[in-house]
C-alpha cells in the first residue's frame, strides 16, 4: 500500500492529426453526420411522422421528433446512486469544471444537468432551455414546472463538447423509500436514455446494493440494453484482493436487476481530474490493471461522434418499426369492433386478452414479434383512450413508412464507409497498448493512464478503428487484427474475409433476432438495377437454407454476388468466387 499520491498524466497524439479537413472546416465524418441527419429530418418528417400523428404514437412511446431532436450532437447519460463519482467524471472528460458543479461526499447533485458548448460559461434554467428553438429539450416540458425547476443547462466553451453533450443527473439515494420528487424521474429516465448514444452506470466499491427507484431506472433502460455500460468507479481506493471480492458482488447484484442471459461488460477505474488531489489511500497493486481499464472506456468513448451517424439512422429505423406495429395494433383493435352497438363490451375485451390480440396481428401482418411493445404497459396506456375515436387503418400511411425502412434508410446506410483507418494514422496510441510513450518518452502507466479534452491534449471525435469477436459458425464474421499484434503487417480492404456490408445489415436486420427479412431485403437487393429473373437466382443463392430471411452472411453472399454480376460476371463464376472468398464452399459444393 502507498500512500496517497497523484500519478503523472500523459499527453496524447496532437489533435486531429491525420484528419483531413475539407474547405468548408468539416472533416468526412462530420461531413457525412450533417448530410445523413439532412436526410433522417426530410423522411420522418415525410414519411414516418404522419403515421405516428394519425395513431396517437405519442401516448404510448414519445412525442414526435423535432429537428433539433434528430440534429442534435451525441449524448452520454450518467447515472447512479449518490457519491459514485458522476460529476467528478464529468469534469475529469472536460478537463475542468462545468458552471453549477458541485461535488461532496453527501448528495449534491440535485437536478438534471446538460453539459453543453458555448462561447462562455453560463447556466441557462430549465424552463427557459425547454422553450429554446436551439436547444433538443422541447420535450422535457410534459414533465412539467417541478422537473424544469430541477433542470438546467451549463455552458462553456470546451473542444469535448464540441462534439459531445453530457447529461448529469441527480444522485440516486440508497434503501426503499424514496424521497418523492414532485416528477416522475423513471419516465424522465427513459427520455434521456431514447436519446442517448451511451448510458453510463456508476458504481463505487462501497456503494453496491441497488435501491428500488435505481433498479427502476435501471429496468426502465430495458431496449437500451446496446448502449449501457457499467463503470466501477473509485477502484484505486481498494486493494486487489477487496477488488475481486467486490466486482463479483456488483456482477452478482446486476443479474438480479438486469434479466438478460449475456454477462454486462464493467469497466473498472478511478477518474480524477488532474486539478484535483485525490481522495482516500491509494492502492498501487491495481494501477497497471485500472490504466487499461480506463483505456478501453474512453476508447468506447472515442468512438461516439465516429458512429453518431450510424446510431442516428438506427434509432430512426427503430422508432419507425415501433410506429408501424403500432398503427397496426390501432388499426386492428379498431376494426374488430361492431359498427352500432356492444363497441365498449368489446374494447374490454379485446384489452382483457391484448397478448392475444397480439398474435392475430403479428400471423395477420407478419409483424415480427420482437418489435411488439409489452402488453400490460400498452394496455396501461390504451385504457386513457377511446378505441373507436382512433383512425382506421391507413394502408398508405403504412406503405410509406415500409418504403423508408426497405429503401430510403438502407440507401443512406450504404454511404458510410465499411472500413476504419488504424488509430495509429490520427495519433492515438493502439488499443491495448498498455506502454504507449507520453511527450517525454515515459511510458505511461498508472493511474492516470488517458485524458479525454483536448485540455489534455486530445479530441473525442477523432476515429479508431474498433475490432469484435463474433461466434461461430461463419468464419467469415472473424475481425481483422491490428497491425500492432499482426507480425506481417495490418488487415486491409484486401481481405476477402472481412464483411463489408455488415455496417448495412445491422442498420436494417430485426434488432433482436438479427435477421434481414424478405421484403427489406428485395429493397437493398433491387438499388442494383439487375433484372428481377437474376435478383431471383440470387436470392436462391444467398437463402440456402430456405428460411425465407436471411442472416448477416447470407446478405454478404448476395450482395458480392449482385456486385460481380453488375460488372458482367457470369452467374456460376460470380458465386463461386463469392462463396470461395467468405470460406462458404462447402455451401457451394451442397
Amino acid at each position: 500500500m502507498a500512500a496517497k499520491g497523484k500519478g503523472k498524466e500523459p499527453a496524447m497524439g496532437p489533435a486531429g492529426a491525420g484528419v483531413s479537413v475539407g474547405s468548408d472546416g468539416l472533416t468526412a465524418e462530420e461531413r457525412l453526420y450533417q448530410e445523413t441527419v439532412q436526410q433522417l429530418q426530410k423522411t420522418y418528417a415525410k414519411k414516418i411522422k404522419p403515421l405516428e400523428q394519425a395513431y396517437s404514437f405519442e401516448g404510448f412511446h414519445s412525442a414526435p421528433l423535432t429537428p433539433q431532436d434528430i440534429g442534435s450532437k451525441p449524448m452520454i447519460l450518467l447515472l447512479g446512486q449518490y457519491s459514485t463519482g458522476k460529476t467528478t467524471f464529468v469534469e475529469y472528460l472536460l478537463g475542468e469544471s462545468y458552471p453549477g458543479a458541485h461535488v461532496g461526499i453527501e448528495p449534491t447533485t440535485d437536478r438534471f444537468v446538460a453539459i453543453m458548448n458555448g462561447p462562455e460559461p453560463k447556466v441557462i434554467p430549465g424552463h427557459a432551455a425547454a422553450v429554446s428553438g436551439d436547444l433538443p429539450f422541447t420535450g422535457l416540458s410534459k414533465f412539467g414546472t417541478k422537473f424544469l425547476s430541477r433542470f438546467q443547462v451549463a455552458q462553456l466553451n470546451n473542444p469535448l463538447l464540441s462534439n459531445l453533450t453530457l447529461i448529469d443527473t441527480p444522485g440516486i439515494l440508497s434503501g426503499s423509500k424514496q424521497i418523492q420528487r414532485g416528477y416522475d424521474f423513471i419516465s424522465v429516465i427513459n427520455w434521456f436514455a431514447e436519446r442517448s448514444d451511451l448510458i453510463l452506470l456508476l458504481f463505487d466499491g462501497y456503494k453496491l446494493d441497488i435501491s428500488d427507484e435505481f433498479k427502476g431506472a435501471i429496468q426502465s433502460l430495458r431496449g437500451h440494453e446496446d448502449k449501457v455500460r457499467i463503470v466501477l468507479n473509485k477502484c484505486d481506493q481498494i486493494s486487489q484482493q477487496q477488488l475481486m471480492r467486490v466486482y463479483g458482488a456488483l456482477m452478482w447484484s446486476l443479474g438480479k436487476v438486469i434479466p438478460t442471459p449475456e454477462v454486462n461488460r464493467v469497466y473498472l477505474g478511478s477518474f480524477w481530474p488532474k486539478y484535483k488531489t485525490p481522495v482516500g489511500t491509494i492502492f498501487e497493486d491495481n494501477l497497471e490493471l485500472l490504466s487499461s481499464e480506463q483505456r478501453d472506456l474512453l476508447r468506447d468513448l472515442r468512438s461516439i461522434p465516429k458512429n453518431a451517424a450510424i446510431r442516428r439512422v438506427n434509432e430512426i429505423v427503430k422508432r419507425s418499426r415501433q410506429a408501424r406495429v403500432h398503427a397496426h395494433i390501432i388499426g386492428h383493435l379498431r376494426s374488430e369492433l361492431p359498427s352500432m352497438f356492444g363497441k365498449s363490451k368489446k374494447a374490454k375485451a379485446m384489452l382483457d386478452d391484448l397478448p392475444g390480440e397480439f398474435k392475430k396481428i403479428q400471423i395477420k401482418y407478419n409483424l415480427p414479434p420482437g418489435d411488439f411493445p409489452n402488453p400490460e404497459a400498452f394496455k396501461h396506456d390504451l385504457e386513457a383512450y377511446k378505441i373507436a375515436d382512433f383512425n382506421k387503418f391507413s394502408q398508405r400511411l403504412v406503405s410509406n413508412a415500409d418504403e423508408a425502412l426497405s429503401s430510403d434508410f438502407p440507401r443512406l446506410m450504404q454511404k458510410f464507409p465499411t472500413n476504419s483507418r488504424p488509430s495509429g494514422e490520427y495519433g492515438f496510441p493502439e488499443a491495448g497498448n498498455s506502454s504507449s510513450p507520453d511527450e517525454a518518452g515515459t511510458p505511461v502507466t498508472g493511474r492516470f493512464s488517458s485524458r479525454p479534452s483536448e485540455k489534455a491534449g486530445m479530441r473525442l471525435n477523432t476515429p479508431i478503428t474498433q475490432t469484435a469477436a463474433y461466434p461461430p459458425p461463419y468464419s467469415a464474421l472473424a475481425a481483422s487484427t491490428s497491425s500492432s499484434r499482426n507480425p506481417f503487417g495490418e488487415d486491409t480492404e484486401a481481405n476477402p474475409g472481412i464483411l463489408r456490408y455488415r455496417t448495412l445489415f445491422e442498420g436494417i436486420c430485426d434488432p433482436k433476432r438479427k435477421m434481414l427479412a424478405a421484403d427489406s431485403a428485395r429493397g437493398v437487393l433491387s438499388e442494383s438495377g439487375l433484372p428481377t429473373e437474376l435478383l431471383r437466382e440470387v436470392w436462391n443463392m444467398a437463402d440456402w437454407d430456405a428460411r425465407g430471411e436471411l442472416d448477416q452472411v447470407q446478405f454478404e453472399v448476395a450482395m458480392r454476388i449482385c456486385e460481380r454480376l453488375k460488372n458482367k460476371e457470369p452467374l456460376d463464376t460470380a458465386r463461386s468466387q463469392v462463396f470461395a472468398e467468405l470460406g462458404l464452399l462447402n455451401r457451394f459444393n451442397a
